[in-house]
């Protein structure tokens, strides 16, 4: 006889692929031996039964790869730990490259696996043939070696983490599917069954193609799409001995392994074919599309250019199975905005296999502890628009993100699906002035202007660099506007609204009003949360300005750690206007335009005054290094303001010049210095908190600072003009790596290529080699901005 549903779990985990039965295996293992698992049809049933099941540890980020190197020591420890094989194969990978563009993308990356300590190498077109027999290796270039990548069977996988997460005390039900997600005041509190419901204080959602409808249920926003997803498999070829690595051919949408004596031959297209909601029933279980051979033939001829051997070869099958794909091409995990209790751990663009074991560890982390075990906030729940969840806009962009995954990591390039989401007041105004546009949460951002043409993709120096090196200069001797309009600006009012802020900011949150703050938010652990500057207009109300890909996380931040004050926290991003108005002639300007007395404004102080007959609050602090103001005003009055702006003499600039001066002036962005593992003063941002304390986070702060924690961020000007770093590179100091860029562009008042960088050890003047693409560029070490005009100023109001 079945066992029957219990009354009450702590968490219940929802659906029984790779990520469900992760979750529910850590979720035990971390002491919750109540968990359950729900699962509506059989344990991998619907994503997980068909992955190729590759796992390839390098990753764009480190933590995003220190996940996948987990999963790797986890299926090798269950085996040991359950008696369950997992099927590991481990035999490399082997990536290569037909054109020069892509043998630079694969040398950044051999880069990249040195700094996170992957094993990986160069390898001759020769070299590449010699591991990959059957392949024609005529137009190869050259090719990377991984040693250490491999892969795994996917059910057997899950059959060891359920036979541990059983050891360990928690159950599974399967044919028990979920109807309905109880909340109370917002969290959850418990799931509606066939068979009953089931109280519990967590959910976690792993219903991987059906997560958008799951969500639903709980009234919280999923953006997924399932995608059709293609792989061929062979019946035994010649050739074929053993087990072989895995052939990546990226520049023709390839990836190519044995599989049973014979070739499985999957791809991602350049543009996928979209599933609707609903076409993918609760009775889709260890089901397949149909074959479609059409949509497959240009794969198709690519792959027997590669390999000669499949003109003759037996074809078993061309298997067609629907994968889920978001937005920007990242899992979702964590905890939702919209239900407290409600974590997601979905989304796993074809990646579920590699990422499952340390996705479903931070998971249950997260669960267990309130975060993960590391900073995730890129793949963090919280980080999509509310636009981004509409089917229209699903079913253009998924297929886009499933092409995007083979594609060359150019820097700068833009999606070009589902844009024109959000529109700055000012777009028609910038479209005039021939911008190009960047997607930035859904908002359609300047990049630069000045645009002729579409720009070439490229590694060298980009076709936007002398337009940026004009709008840098009209900010440093003329007056340039930069729009800060997507920043996220969040009122908070009440009577408590200074205590609150002295609560959640680690900040000078206590100034008089008529101030200007720039503060931190931390969590316990002393690290990032957000970095935002604070407006206080009045004693009773602070206007926050954080991140445009912030907003929704710091909203939900902000509003749980509200409990027990009298505050009111609401989002006012939409209904104002921001313009910096940045340069030595910014003072003429608004003396011009009636605001004689903006020229005075003190340094971190704001005030409200008339420009150009506009109603303004204008703010005295600088993002780029230059004289300045930020100056909000009604999003219908910015039309009006920056005419007369303009006519004046100020000219429009972009996000690249602003990240330009940004890194000459050393200024630290949350996702590249600042994340959930960093804390002020390893940012050198220490300086920003306050001694007193009474904030959270400040008893962790204090102990690393006991404890000796310095400043990590360093400055790097390069010697050589034509270096173009694009951040993530490693750095080296006496041959041995000690850090890694974060940021980088080139600073055009200092006349020379610049990063920020994470490092350790370094001091002032220091020579060090950065590694971009395999070739080694000096730099020198500066401990401090490249560039600060603005920096005495700032000292004091910070003392």
């Amino acid at each position: 006889m079945p066992e029957s549903l219990p009354s009450h779990a702590s968490v219940v985990v929802i659906g029984g692929g790779i990520m469900g039965c992760s979750t529910l295996y850590h979720l035990a293992k971390m002491g919750v031996s109540d968990a359950i698992l729900l699962e509506r049809n059989k344990l991998t049933s619907g994503t997980t039964w068909h992955s190729a099941a590759q796992v390839r540890a390098l990753r764009h980020s480190q933590n995003l790869t220190r996940m996948i190197q987990y999963s790797v020591d986890l299926y090798s420890l269950l085996e040991k730990e359950t008696g369950q094989s997992v099927g590991w194969i481990q035999k490399g990978s082997l990536s290569i490259a037909t054109t020069p563009d892509r043998l630079t993308h694969i040398k950044r990356q051999e880069a990249l696996a040195h700094a996170y300590g992957i094993e990986a190498r160069s390898v001759s077109a020769e070299e590449a043939k010699e591991r990959w027999p059957l392949m024609n290796a005529d137009d190869v270039l050259g090719a990377v070696w991984s040693p250490e990548d491999g892969r795994v069977s996917p059910s057997d996988v899950c059959a060891a983490l359920v036979k541990g997460a059983k050891t360990a005390g928690a159950k599974i039900f399967e044919d028990t599917g979920v109807t309905g997600i109880l909340t109370r005041d917002g969290r959850v509190v418990g799931v509606e069954t066939a068979q009953g419901v089931i109280s519990c204080d967590a959910v976690a959602l792993c219903t991987g193609l059906w997560s958008r409808e799951a969500g639903a249920m709980a009234r919280a926003e999923v953006p997924l799409l399932a995608c059709e997803h293609f792989y061929l498999l062979t019946k035994p070829v010649e050739g074929i001995t053993g087990n072989m690595p895995t052939l990546s051919d990226h520049d023709s949408h390839l990836y190519i392994r044995d599989d049973s004596g014979g070739l499985l031959v999957g791809c991602f297209e350049p543009m996928g074919k979209p599933i609707a909601p609903g076409v993918l029933g609760e009775d889709f279980e260890f089901a397949l599309l149909g074959e479609d051979w059409d949509h497959f033939e240009p794969m198709m001829l690519n792959a027997l250019h590669r390999l000669p051997a499949l003109e003759t070869a037996e074809v078993k099958m061309l298997l067609n199975g629907p994968e889920s794909f978001t937005p920007d091409g990242t899992f979702m995990l964590g905890e939702t905005a919209e239900t407290r209790g409600l974590y997601l751990g979905c989304g796993m663009n074809s990646v579920g296999i590699a990422s499952g074991g340390g996705a479903g560890m931070n998971l249950a982390h997260c669960i267990v502890h309130g975060h993960t075990a590391y900073d995730l906030t890129e793949a963090d729940a919280k980080r999509f628009a509310t636009v981004y969840n509409s089917v229209d806009h699903l079913m253009a962009r998924a297929p886009e993100i499933l092409g995007t995954h083979y594609e060359i990591a150019y820097p700068g390039r833009q999606l070009t699906t589902a844009r024109g989401l959000r529109a700055l007041p000012l777009e028609a105004e910038y479209k005039s002035a021939n911008a190009h546009f960047g997607q930035v949460y859904g908002w359609e951002r300047p990049l630069y202007f000045g645009k002729t043409t579409e720009p070439k993709m490229r590694f060298d120096r980009p076709d936007w660099f002398e337009n940026v090196r004009s709008e840098v200069m009209a900010a440093h001797e003329d007056a340039a506007i930069f729009d800060a309009s997507p920043f996220g600006k969040l009122d908070v009012t009440g009577p408590d609204a200074e205590a609150f802020l002295l609560r959640v900011c680690a900040g000078q949150m206590g100034r008089a009003p008529g101030s200007v703050i720039y503060t931190a938010m931390l969590n316990a652990r002393g690290t990032f949360e957000s970095d935002l500057t604070a407006q206080r207009i009045a004693s009773d109300h602070y206007r926050l300005f954080v991140g445009t890909n912030a907003v929704k996380r710091d909203l939900t931040w902000l509003r749980r750690q509200a409990e027990g004050f009298d505050v009111e926290i609401t989002d006012q991003t939409e209904s104002f206007a921001t313009l910096g108005l940045m340069g030595p002639e910014a003072a003429r300007i608004s003396q011009s335009l009636g605001a004689d007395a903006l020229a005075d404004l003190g340094y971190f102080k704001l005030t409200e005054t008339r420009l150009a007959g506009v109603a303004v609050t204008a703010a005295r602090l600088s993002y780029v290094g230059e004289f300045g103001w930020e100056i909000t005003c009604a999003r219908e009055d910015a039309k009006s303001l920056y005419a007369a702006l303009t006519e004046a003499g100020a000219r429009p600039a972009g996000l690249f010049a602003q990240t330009s001066m940004r890194i000459e002036k050393g200024f630290c962005a949350m996702g590249h210095e600042l994340d959930s593992d960093v804390t002020p003063i390893a940012a050198g941002l220490g300086f920003a908190t306050r001694k007193s304390g009474g904030f959270i986070g400040a008893e962790a702060l204090e102990a690393a600072r006991s404890a000796g924690e310095t400043s990590q961020i360093v400055s790097l000007r390069f010697h050589d003009d034509v270096a173009v770093p694009l951040g993530h590179e490693p750095v080296y100091a006496d041959g041995r790596i000690v850090g890694q860029t974060s940021s980088a562009a080139y600073g055009y008042r200092v006349g020379a290529p610049v990063a920020l960088a994470h490092a350790t050890g370094l001091t002032d003047g220091e020579t060090v080699e950065v590694d971009i693409a395999r070739q080694v560029f000096a730099a020198t070490v500066v401990r401090g901005p490249l560039f600060d005009p603005e920096g005495a100023r700032m000292k004091r109001v910070f003392a």
